[in-house]
């Protein structure tokens, strides 16, 4: 695993699709962020599962986080620190794809995100 290459798995990408259809946003790396910091600010730790990376929604770690590569890559370490794991990179490969992943359900399992503004309102909540 590696944060250079951010691979998603088909029942992801699936939800990304009709996220995307629902709110109008028409990037894979918006959404993604989103759901990053949907799951790192929930307390409890992902329940711990392999994920396969099979479907072909792939994006590098610079298109993921743009401008605020630091910010998130802080987030990851600050995470993997209250979780008890090393800052290493594997561990940090596999917070943020276990965050993801847990982050883009719980978007896609949110019916009240229709809309760009139903999103940011439900970060506000």
């Amino acid at each position: 695993m590696s944060l250079e290459t951010i691979r998603l798995s088909q029942p992801a990408r699936d939800q990304l699709v009709s996220l995307k259809r629902t709110t109008g946003i028409k990037n894979w790396n918006v959404l993604c962020r989103w759901a990053l910091a949907l799951s790192l600010r929930e307390p409890s730790t992902p329940l711990v599962k392999e994920i396969v990376a099979d479907s072909n929604v792939e994006m590098s770690w610079k298109t993921f986080a743009g401008t605020y590569g630091d910010v998130y890559l802080a987030l990851l370490r600050q995470r993997c620190a209250l979780d008890g794991e090393p800052p290493t990179d594997e561990a940090l490969s596999r917070a943020l794809t276990i965050h993801l992943h847990r982050g883009i359900g719980y978007l896609a399992g949110n019916k009240d995100v229709r809309t760009i503004r139903e999103l940011v309102a439900s970060a506000c909540g």
